[in-house]
């Protein structure tokens, strides 16, 4: 695929008229292209051919530049003498804004980390704001390990000589440009940003990495989309369960089959979820995403036109119920896409909540039941696809994949099962459910419905594996599996608050987004200025900048496994409270009541327990600091006892200390 609007070496672009490069851009715009742009590319062109003359014969130069992943494109890249230059221009402009370093770092670490010949290569990131006073730029050179330098402050006169002092400075191995530019782009997106490419129209091939060593979710989409021919074809009824790893792209393939069959009509698709917290921050994510797209296009919109449609396509599965409970009608999407469908309320606590809220008393459905028999109102086909994960249930009432199992064979033995053999494992905790439901033969497996490798960590893909490992204090296990992973995915110890935060800044880079995640039973951090009661709004926390007090970069608030279950962070501080602690006989589970820690017994509520720690500790894409505190001999409620078993254990691991 062609990536840049225009590529030409550099012999050609400095023999090229301007208006023929600006001619080939505006051609090339998927967008239209106003006055104001055409004046800025024209800048541009001027600028580079007056600094790049000294190296004509020399190099390519590469014009928006597309990185797919954050839907963007770069203004220029230059590839000369073995570095690559990743220019961004803010033409007119007099001030180095952080959002535009921070935008050009992006780019920089984009290619880094996705583009394959970009691994091992020198980038650069230059930030070029014409009209800077020429004290503000800055041509200072600070690279990182992996070879990507700290953005390049310049003006429109401090350009030429940046250029030459890291040519100067940075010596690189000469390499082949045209393989270079041959390289596969394999992006690792974050669920925000897969969900705003698949709803722009973006495949998921696109957006997703296919290298070998990932399962291809492309197979995992066409295995769901073969069952939904299929019933289409003979007007029957499915359920499929798509199973993964935390971080394997099951909420990627589902939101990747929804938006394919989006539009209006007899396919017409809806993607659930209860996560509250994850639906809030897809529709917010989309509908601003959308309304850019628009305006970008010349289209007039308001956010609130295009939230309704947005809503649409993404609900709140409590919501999706509510609405035929009222309306007995089927509905108007044939496929229902269940995000975290181990999540759905069992039967007791659908009861509870019918009659004291909705003053249904007497109702008996599970919910599973109850959202199948809503897609069974169809006369025809419908086909429901379940996306879960194993270890996942963290509240009370949450009826785990073995309802909708025992569901489908207590009322609806007419509809087929699709699963795959790891829908087995004892982590979906479903064997009796299956080994029942498999006697009436409506069972078919299917190996492609698990997605077995982490895609959440482009760095590591076994975090999950190490994290099972740790929780499940196979310490043997847990050690071989740090020993894979220590060398691209840092974890680090440290027993301070403060001293987390300052590592968590010195780690990110560009918008690279950070903070701190504690569980939800965690009321003793207090004294660390944790307040796990305050209540945390997730779209201030996973989508506002830097500048937002109420953003997870400023560490101010943290998330609970409730806040940020299906949704990530580049790095994380995991802030690990007496409420589940090591001891000689295993761990021990506590929730704090009143004025001290009380145990708990009920085993339901000490898997919730565990299953929250496992997921703010697979929250990471990039790196993580667990914080374990010392606790303070003063005070009974935070006795040293409560968290130096805690410490040591994950330190025998083999967890560096900060």
């Amino acid at each position: 695929m062609d990536r840049a609007d225009y590529s030409a070496s550099l012999s050609e672009f400095l023999t090229s008229l301007p208006d023929s490069i600006i001619g080939r851009l505006t051609q090339r715009s998927r967008f239209p292209v106003e006055n104001a742009q055409v004046r800025a590319w024209a800048e541009q062109v001027a600028l580079l051919k007056d600094v790049l003359r000294p190296y004509a014969g020399e190099g390519r130069i590469y014009f928006e530049y597309a990185v797919p992943r954050l839907g963007k494109r770069i203004d220029t890249v230059l590839v000369l003498r073995g570095l690559v230059f990743v220019i961004e221009f803010k033409v007119g402009e007099r001030r180095f804004a952080r959002y535009a370093c921070d935008q050009v770092w992006d780019y920089a670490l984009d290619l880094k980390n996705f583009h394959e010949t970009s691994h091992d290569k020198v980038l650069v990131p230059v930030l070029v704001v014409t009209e800077a006073p020429p004290t503000a730029a800055s041509p200072r050179v600070r690279k990182a390990r992996d070879g990507v330098v700290e953005p390049l402050l310049c003006n429109k006169h401090t350009l030429a000589p940046a250029i030459e002092n890291m040519l100067t400075t940075q010596a690189a191995t000469p390499w082949d440009v045209d393989a270079w530019e041959a390289g596969r782009y394999r992006p690792t997106p974050t669920i925000v940003e897969a969900a705003m490419a698949l709803y722009a129209g973006h495949g998921v091939a696109e957006i997703a990495r296919s290298d070998a060593g990932a399962k291809n979710l492309g197979q995992t989409t066409q295995a769901v989309e073969s069952i939904i021919a299929e019933c289409r074809a003979r007007q029957k009824k499915a359920i499929c369960f798509v199973t993964g790893v935390p971080g394997a792209g099951k909420t990627l393939v589902g939101l990747n089959i929804a938006t394919r069959h989006a539009d209006a009509g007899e396919l017409h698709s809806v993607f659930l979820s209860g996560n509250g917290p994850l639906v809030r921050v897809l529709q917010e994510a989309l509908a601003r995403d959308q309304v850019q797209r628009e305006r970008q296009r010349g289209r007039s919109v308001t956010k609130s036109q295009v939230t309704q449609r947005v809503k649409a396509f993404v609900q709140n599965v409590h919501h999706f119920r509510d609405e035929y409970l009222r309306d007995a009608r089927p509905p108007s999407d044939h496929i229902a896409v269940f995000d975290e469908a181990q999540r759905a309320w069992n039967a007791e606590q659908t009861a509870a909540f019918m009659e004291r809220k909705k003053n249904k008393p007497g109702f008996t459905m599970s919910e599973p039941e109850f959202l199948i028999s809503c897609l069974d109102r169809h006369p025809g086909w419908a086909v429901i696809v379940c996306l879960v994960g194993g270890g996942q249930e963290i509240n009370t009432g949450e009826a785990g994949i073995s309802e909708w199992l025992a569901a489908v064979l207590r009322s609806f033995p007419h509809w087929e099962v699709h699963i795959s053999a790891e829908l087995h494992d004892s982590e979906y905790a479903a064997e009796t459910a299956l080994v029942a439901l498999q006697s009436n033969g409506r069972v078919q497996t299917n190996p492609d419905l698990h997605l077995s490798v982490s895609m959440r960590s482009f760095r590591a893909e076994n975090v999950s594996t190490l994290v099972k490992r740790v929780l499940d204090l196979d310490m043997r296990g847990a050690r071989e599996a740090w020993m894979t992973l220590r060398d691209r995915y840092p974890i680090v110890l440290c027993r301070s608050v403060p001293r987390a935060k300052a590592w968590l800044r010195e780690q990110a880079r560009g918008s690279e987004r950070y903070g701190l995640v504690v569980s939800s039973q965690a009321q003793r951090l207090r004294p660390h200025a944790i307040h796990v009661k305050s209540p945390v709004d997730p779209v201030h926390w996973f989508l506002h900048g830097k500048d937002d007090v109420r953003s997870s970069y400023y560490m101010e608030d943290v998330a609970t496994e409730f806040q940020v279950q299906g949704l990530e962070l580049d790095w994380a501080g995991v802030v690990w409270d007496g409420d589940f602690r090591k001891s000689s006989h295993g761990w021990e589970h506590y929730s704090f009541v009143g004025t001290r820690w009380q145990r708990i017994r009920a085993a339901d509520r000490q898997a919730f327990q565990k299953n929250a720690y496992r997921v703010l500790l697979t929250r990471a894409r990039q790196g993580m600091v667990i914080v374990v505190p010392e606790g303070d001999e003063a005070d009974p409620t935070r006795d040293p006892r409560y968290y130096d078993e805690t410490f040591h254990y994950l330190q025998d691991i083999g967890f560096p200390v900060l």
